[in-house]
């Protein structure tokens, strides 16, 4: 090689790169060591015209990198005719482009290519056949640390650590424990009025100018690792101009109720940078981890509220249905939708609506029927009820709590069976699980199953567990809750009473008090038309 190097004059890029994704190895991959070992080769074989070209902190799966980018250039200007690196790794670990680069591009441009480590040398052919398979192996080795990066960032998580850079807006980290979050009271007040604003129907668009008209700091002017740098200094009027964004976001994260989230957007691939939103409902979740800056129950209240009002938005100008999300077919449960009922105006817009199951609206007959009920009439029945109850709770609290503790009796014997048979059947799978994990410890270790499957095998069982002990926190904790009888039956009658003699419904007193609402066909009874409206209350359910 030394006396190949001799017969032409190389001008020499000596191309260092450094990145988390390179994990430790024995060789330190500084880029000092780096620089000192391509020096060194370049002397000991007789290249003297050399320039550096060095990306330290940039990972080897993308090529989009600024020195890496320089070089390119470079050569294709004509200035250098040799890129050496210290192994194939520091020139990329994406073996479709690495080999492209290897195989087309610097042969096209006349560029020696020199990887020390791997023995490399385009100028010698046996070396070249090799370094596609080099190339996959270090793509494989990039591919297995994301995965092993990923895996240790979902086990802190689910350990109930936070793992983010910055805390979210309304707490601060802990100060003795990184991995905590604690409320930070300059800006809780603010996210508690965001989400008070929300219960009182207030839509995001509204929400954000109201915050606006009270100057107060916006989220990224308050996160260090925000947009900070691109405010003109501290007067910048532009630190206090919310985005609907800022407002959306706050009211529809859950770690203002307490619970941790991850995998709010996903790669579809380590190679790529580009990432893509999930949908609130596919978030992980650990809940309960620090505390809330708002009731649990107020987050899911505005939840619901926020899809209800998104689910109609394109629609055009109407009715508020206030029902969104709460009515549902009492026959095939699907959601019960909002229709015009008359072609010409009436006095009052109620009038112009009803509702019809969304099954019947779709398909047709041949699923359902509409059980059609007039806006104004669910209307009447809702309020008229609610008002009955809290009447009820007014004249004699004792007498309502004795009547509802003998109706739930009955449905909470029912509902404890129904968990008490799936816990056991959840429980004997984990430890069905727990043994086929150490079978198969055992049969590694006495050489019946390759490393690779039992690692296949392994991160099956483990990602099981772990859906196993979640789902069993969740049935104990339903177990716990409708245990609760008393109390939920005592909270019902202290919310309800606030509610007597009232004059109107609205969205969010509708979701504070009630789950569903279930509506069942009507049919004709001695020439009169009747139709049955269940309301099942939060807490207790359908009171009979």
């Amino acid at each position: 090689m030394a006396g190949q190097a001799t017969k032409t004059k190389y001008k020499a890029a000596l191309y260092c790169r450094l990145s988390r994704d390179d994990g430790n190895v024995q060789e330190s991959p500084s880029i000092q060591t780096q620089k000192e070992m391509l020096a060194r080769y370049a002397k000991e074989n007789g290249i003297s015209e050399t320039h550096y070209f060095i990306d330290d902190g940039f990972s080897g799966v993308s090529f989009d990198r600024p020195a890496f980018r320089e070089m390119i250039a470079e050569i294709e200007k004509g200035n250098i005719n040799c890129v050496i690196t210290k192994d194939l790794s520091r020139l990329g670990r994406n073996y479709l482009e690495t080999g492209a680069y290897i195989e087309m591009f610097f042969p096209e441009h006349h560029v020696r290519y020199i990887a020390i480590n791997d023995a490399v040398d385009t100028m010698e052919q046996e070396s070249a056949d090799f370094t596609p398979f080099r190339n996959i192996i270090n793509e494989l080795y990039a591919k297995d640390t994301s995965k092993k990066v990923k895996s240790a960032k979902r086990a802190r998580f689910l350990d109930g650590m936070y793992i983010s850079t910055s805390a979210p807006y309304g707490y601060k980290k802990d100060p003795s424990d990184r991995h905590r979050l604690v409320i930070d009271e300059r800006y809780a007040p603010t996210v508690r009025m965001i989400f008070s604003l929300a219960k009182d129907g207030m839509g995001i668009l509204q929400i954000r100018n109201y915050i606006n008209s009270r100057h107060i700091l916006r989220p990224s002017a308050v996160n260090p690792n925000g947009y900070g740098r691109y405010f003109n200094g501290e007067d910048d009027p532009k630190r206090y101009e919310w985005s609907n964004n800022s407002v959306r976001g706050i009211l529809r994260n859950p770690v203002y109720a307490g619970h941790l989230v991850m995998g709010k957007r996903i790669r579809p691939s380590f190679k790529s940078h580009k990432s893509f939103s999930v949908l609130l409902e596919n978030y992980k979740v650990v809940r309960d981890v620090h505390k809330p800056i708002v009731d649990p129950e107020d987050f899911e209240l505005v939840q619901r509220m926020i899809t209800s009002r998104r689910s109609n938005k394109n629609k055009p100008r109407r009715l508020d249905n206030i029902f969104a999300g709460l009515i549902k077919c009492a026959d095939c449960g699907y959601a019960m939708t909002l229709a015009k009922a008359h072609r010409s105006s009436k006095e009052e817009v109620i009038d112009e609506y009803g509702y019809m199951c969304n099954n019947y609206k779709t398909f047709g007959k041949s699923v359902d029927t509409s059980h059609w009920i007039e806006a104004r009439q669910l209307y009447d029945c809702v309020l008229a009820d609610i008002r009955k109850h809290a009447a009820d709770a007014l004249a004699d609290n004792d007498e309502l709590c004795r009547k509802l503790a003998g109706q739930i009796g009955t449905d909470k014997a029912k509902l404890e069976k129904t968990l008490e048979k799936e816990l056991r059947a959840k429980k004997a799978r984990l430890l069905e699980v727990d043994n086929l994990f150490q079978s198969i410890y055992e049969d590694k270790l006495n050489g019946k199953i390759s490393e690779r499957n039992y690692q296949m095998m392994s991160r099956r069982y483990e990602e099981e567990q772990v859906s196993l002990e979640q789902a069993i926190g969740e049935l104990e904790k339903q177990r716990e809750e409708s245990g609760r009888e008393k109390s939920n039956i005592e909270q019902f009658t202290r919310i309800i009473k606030d509610y007597a003699g009232i004059e109107e419904l609205s969205a969010a007193l509708l979701n504070t008090l009630i789950e569903k609402i279930t509506v069942g066909e009507p049919r004709e009874v001695d020439g009169e038309r009747i139709q049955e409206v269940k309301i099942y209350y939060k807490f207790i359910g359908n009171i009979s």
